[in-house]
């Protein structure tokens, strides 16, 4: 396990989660649509949280769970969920990227939004995400706009959000690169790449 460096600024990570702000709908709209179902126990990972809260207002899963690293980004999600009112109906827990703090086949839809870019900070750990996936759940995984997102959102904040990618050490990831770590995990369910509107894998157990 590679967990999130202790010193990372989270000034950064948080300016970079309130600037996608507008974007979180539209990706909340995607993945609605690959997830097919109104019900479930609904799990978003990482630093960049944020869609989970716009699957909540669409009425998109039972029951939802924030599960950030590093330590010190709960609070700002808890502030987060309380601006929606959801505070009471959205769990917020720190972890790591190995979720230890989930229990096993618990998840039907788990979303981690920049999952491959940011390799000296954390690595996706895809015998966590098997482990935590229930019997036919489905996990959201990478990073971009989407496919539903508008130019005009994308213009508004791109530039911006480059900038504060670079300062936290995002770098350029390929698709044969992700499918090769893929087939060297544990993960053996149905692995379908998403290159339109960044770059994205969508496991099903």
């Amino acid at each position: 396990m590679n967990e999130l460096q202790k010193d990372l600024p989270l000034d950064l990570i948080q300016e970079i989660d309130h600037l996608w702000h507008p974007v979180y709908p539209y990706l909340a709209e995607e993945i609605s649509e690959l997830y097919r179902r109104q019900d479930g126990d609904v799990l978003e990972m990482g630093p960049f949280c944020g869609v989970i809260f716009y699957l909540f207002k669409k009425g998109i899963g039972n029951s939802f769970t924030v599960a950030t690293f590093p330590s010190g980004m709960g609070q700002f999600f808890r502030k987060e969920a309380q601006k929606l009112g959801a505070l009471h109906k959205i769990k917020i827990m720190e972890t790591d990227p190995s979720l230890r703090a989930v229990k096993e086949q618990r998840i039907d839809l788990l979303i981690f939004r920049g999952a491959f870019f940011f390799p000296s900070l954390f690595k996706v750990n895809y015998t966590a995400i098997d482990r935590v996936l229930k019997r036919d759940g489905m996990a959201f995984i990478g990073g971009g706009f989407g496919r539903r997102t508008p130019e005009e959102v994308r213009k508004r904040i791109s530039e911006k959000s480059k900038t504060l990618n670079l300062q936290i050490g995002k770098v350029v990831v390929s698709q044969e690169k992700i499918r090769d770590e893929i087939e060297k995990s544990c993960f053996e369910g149905k692995v379908e790449l998403i290159s339109e509107g960044g770059l994205w894998v969508l496991l099903k157990k």
